[in-house]
């Protein structure tokens, strides 16, 4: 059968690559947030090492935001564009490449970008960045061959575990087990597969050490046991409910009305309360003789009897005043609660005082999933966002959670949403500088308060960090990063761990023929603070979770890790031959080869 022309078009291309000396892999990205930036850094790190691996990169004219967006990278090479079109991805070469990612936040632009690129180049590895997962459905059904990521579904689990002072709930299924991480202390020692990190000293957190019963974070199999989040969220919704009854009543009392007109009606029942006691104690009657004739005298002013003794006579007019007093501001009261409720209904303010709950500021990508996540396991959640038409809005009101409208890097506003009695802020919006105000405002109003904040700059959270004891800081670009870099080098990233700023990756390696890892024992594969080994398996065999260290590497084998960034590039180099030299040019006039198949 003779070979689709596109095929050898697409073979021709790679052999005048080869021809000209440039037989390293081309990707092209497309981006201009934080998420390119971190795609980048991460095909640089893990792709061999930086020469190894040709990046394009496509970005509009003009930065869109002050953070960086990786364009500024040391040999990147830059095609400004404001448009992805065909034309667009011819002048980045996409033609012969072998993939694409498409990263902007916009679900329709990227979809159309796709469809654009399909027509340079048919067979195309595709990763594309969405967050309506309607439109990621019918993506995957155009494009068989595509990866289609969220950074926002990737990243919330672990503002979630951060949010409720727990590890981020990561699970997955590997080999036959479903692995989760939680803190040693909450599974049972059976259940742990290798040690995680030592988070007992904040100020200097550890991964992957070399003594692994040291490490407080581990990786566990799951065993019918609930997760260390939902234990805590289990444990924060059943200590609310202990406390809701008085605190409804409170709330109520507090809310219902104005001061003012709180204060009158208090005094006035303390008037009617002292006169109908003293009214008992003239007439020598029980208390609830001396309670049924106060009130019938305070509501209806029955009863008159001139025999009555002068001081009876007396404390019956002032109580038949009472009720007359009594009965318009009982109809204040209920008016003005009314209109109270009706007009924080309308600005989006909380008036009643709420405890135990957690504030998120911010409803964009990864708010939404928070908060709906939140919802999900049970927490009370009160949103801030600067629009009452925020992505998450819609379904912060289909879930009933209370969304305030307003600046949160103003305290007003975090006293809306009673951050002074909140369990946690989680602080997720665009703007870091909106979101460090934030965060300190909350801190001031309440000094134990568990703050979750979004920064972008590592060197800048740990400076925070120091200076203002606000030390759990995440970065959504960060943690989803490796997936989309290994999804674009179609190596499936099995799962990524979160832990304090660091990102532990766990990842299936084939290990290739000639590499320097063929023939060596599987001891060698473990390093320190880097990587550890977690399974091995041969071709036809079962995934071996406790193979023997003395064990020889073989080609074909599957090393399954977690590491580090560095530590996974250092592995791949270990697992991969060295590229072949590139061939020289051929001298002038002597013709280039032809391709055997054209």
């Amino acid at each position: 059968m003779a070979e689709p022309l596109r095929d050898r078009a697409r073979r021709a291309t790679g052999w005048r690559l080869r021809m000209n000396g440039d037989s390293h892999p081309h990707y092209v990205i497309c981006g201009n947030d934080p998420l390119a930036y971190w795609v980048v850094r991460a095909l640089f790190g893990t792709e061999l090492a930086q020469g190894r691996v040709r990046i394009t990169l496509v970005v509009p004219e003009r930065r869109r935001s002050e953070g960086p967006d990786g364009r500024d990278i040391d040999g990147v090479q830059v095609i400004r564009a404001d448009r992805l079109d065909e034309a667009t991805f011819r002048r980045a070469g996409l033609a012969g490449a072998d993939g694409l990612a498409l990263l902007h936040q916009d679900d329709v632009g990227n979809m159309h970008a796709a469809l654009c690129a399909q027509e340079v180049e048919p067979r195309l590895r595709l990763v594309v960045r969405m967050f309506n997962t309607s439109l990621a459905n019918g993506l995957r059904q155009l494009f068989p061959d595509s990866a289609v990521l969220s950074d926002a579904s990737m990243a919330a689990p672990a503002f979630v575990a951060a949010a409720l002072g727990e590890v981020a709930p990561t699970h997955f299924r590997h080999g036959g087990r479903t692995l989760y991480v939680a803190r040693r202390d909450d599974v049972r020692p059976a259940d742990v597969v290798c040690g995680l990190a030592v988070t007992t000293d904040p100020d200097l957190v550890r991964v992957l050490p070399a003594d692994e019963k040291a490490a407080d974070v581990v990786l566990a199999e799951a065993t019918g046991q609930p997760a260390g989040t939902e234990l805590a969220a289990r444990r924060l919704v059943r200590a609310r409910r202990r406390r809701q009854p008085l605190a409804v009543l409170l709330r109520a009392v507090r809310s219902f009305a104005t001061r003012k007109i709180g204060i009158a009606v208090l005094t006035l029942l303390g008037v009617i309360a002292l006169l109908g006691w003293l009214n008992a104690r003239a007439v020598e009657v029980s208390w609830t003789e001396a309670l049924y004739l106060t009130l019938v005298t305070t509501l209806s002013g029955q009863d008159p009897d001139v025999a009555k003794p002068a001081a009876a006579q007396i404390m019956q007019v002032v109580l038949n005043l009472a009720g007359l007093a009594l009965i318009p501001l009982s109809t204040a009261v209920v008016v003005d609660g009314i209109v109270n409720a009706r007009l924080a209904l309308h600005a989006g303010r909380i008036q009643p005082e709420r405890t135990g709950h957690v504030v998120v500021v911010g409803l964009g990508n990864i708010g939404t999933r928070v908060m709906a996540q939140l919802h999900d396991f049970g927490v009370e959640v009160v949103a801030i966002d600067r629009s009452a038409e925020a992505r998450g809005a819609a379904l912060a009101r289909r879930l009933g959670v209370p969304l305030i409208v307003g600046d949160a890097a103003r305290e007003e506003t975090l006293r809306s949403a009673s951050v002074e009695h909140c369990q946690a802020l989680v602080v997720v919006s665009t703007d870091d500088g909106v979101n460090l105000r934030a965060a300190l405002n909350g801190r001031a109003l309440n000094p134990e308060l568990r703050v979750v904040l979004r920064l972008f700059d590592g060197d800048f959270a740990e400076r925070i960090q120091r200076a203002f004891g606000i030390g759990i800081s995440r970065s959504v670009s960060y943690l989803a990063a490796p997936s989309f870099a290994a999804a674009l080098l179609d190596r499936a990233v099995i799962a990524t761990i979160p832990v304090d700023r660091h990102a532990l990756l766990v990842v299936e390696v084939p290990v290739v023929a000639g590499a320097a890892l063929d023939g060596r024992p599987l001891s060698a594969v473990a390093r320190p603070g880097e990587v550890r080994l977690l399974a091995h398996s041969r071709v036809g065999q079962k995934t071996d979770w406790r193979a023997d260290p003395r064990m020889v590497i073989s080609a074909g084998d599957r090393l399954t890790v977690v590491a580090r960034r560095a530590g996974l590039g250092a592995l791949i180099r270990e697992t991969t031959p060295p590229p072949p030299p590139a061939p020289q040019q051929p001298p002038a006039g002597v013709p280039t080869p032809r391709d055997p198949q054209e």
